[in-house]
């Protein structure tokens, strides 16, 4: 199966990449692997893979730049584990990072993993140019940036505080805690092979109302839980399902003109959208 391949590509190459647990420090490095094996979905490095054989690339082009971005995804995750954030003690059924190496570990794993992040991307240099990297390393960043991925984990903390649980509220969080970084991952694997800024955009678009959609079908799972910041919450299930739908057509429309090159992306969108856990 393609996902099944492109998910032991990128594992192989972590596995290979990154210091072994028994590497002074050893609490570091162990603390580092502990959230990267066994992964998770390994959603938005398939998706950079997809991104770029869309763009009629070779998926082997777009190796460190998939482990780059499931890095950034791992770190945001110990991260937002934290007591201090949303205070989590498992993670994929087993303790997470800070219950296992404690709350310092984590932190410090969490900011070594991103570094290492940009390490990686830079090692595509010579295989895909300095440009295409250059633009990717760019892209990556913002998108983990205090606009993105920070900026609306510090706007989801912000719900504990108060103040009006909108649509438009939620949503915005969704666009930048999860759907920014699903849209970077597209858009560089569709760079790395080379894709026209026309492309670039739409692609970008794409992963948008994908990775907001995404984040509608983490609400509904999570729907037993308390969360202010669920699109559950302010629009109910139906709505929620309605909207996630509506957004996934979108989307899909958008890359209905590639034809075959952009078969693994629409598998990716359905499978991100329509799954039970």
């Amino acid at each position: 199966m393609w996902l099944t391949a492109r998910t032991a590509l990128v594992d192989r190459y972590l596995d290979g990449r990154l210091p072994r647990a028994g590497e002074a420090p050893e609490a570091l490095h162990g603390a580092m692997r502990h959230l990267v094996f066994p992964g998770g979905k390994r959603l938005r490095p398939a998706l950079v893979f997809a991104g770029c054989e869309a763009a009629g690339g070779s998926h082997e082009r777009a190796l460190p730049a998939a482990a780059a971005v499931e890095l950034v995804h791992t770190y945001s995750l110990i991260h937002d584990d934290l007591p201090c954030m949303d205070d989590d003690d498992l993670r994929r059924g087993r303790p997470t990072v800070h219950m296992a190496y404690g709350e310092a570990n984590a932190v410090l794993a969490g900011d070594a993993l991103l570094a290492f992040a940009f390490e990686l991307l830079a090692d595509a240099e010579g295989s895909c140019g300095a440009g295409a990297v250059a633009w990717c390393t760019r892209t990556l960043a913002v998108a983990a940036g205090s606009r993105q991925l920070v900026g609306g984990q510090a706007d989801d903390l912000a719900f504990a505080a108060g103040g009006p649980v909108t649509v438009e509220r939620v949503e915005s969080v969704h666009r930048r805690k999860s759907a920014a970084l699903i849209a970077a991952s597209v858009a560089c694997g569709a760079r790395l092979a080379g894709a026209s800024s026309e492309l670039l955009a739409q692609l970008a678009a794409f992963g948008e109302e994908v990775g907001v959609a995404f984040q509608i079908a983490d609400d509904l799972l999570d729907a037993g839980r308390r969360e202010a910041c669920s699109s559950v919450a302010v629009m109910g299930a139906a709505a929620a399902r309605e909207r996630s739908e509506k957004l996934l057509a979108g989307a899909l429309r958008r890359i209905g003109g590639l034809g075959e090159k952009a078969a693994a992306l629409r598998m990716l969108a359905e499978l991100a959208v329509r799954r039970d856990a």
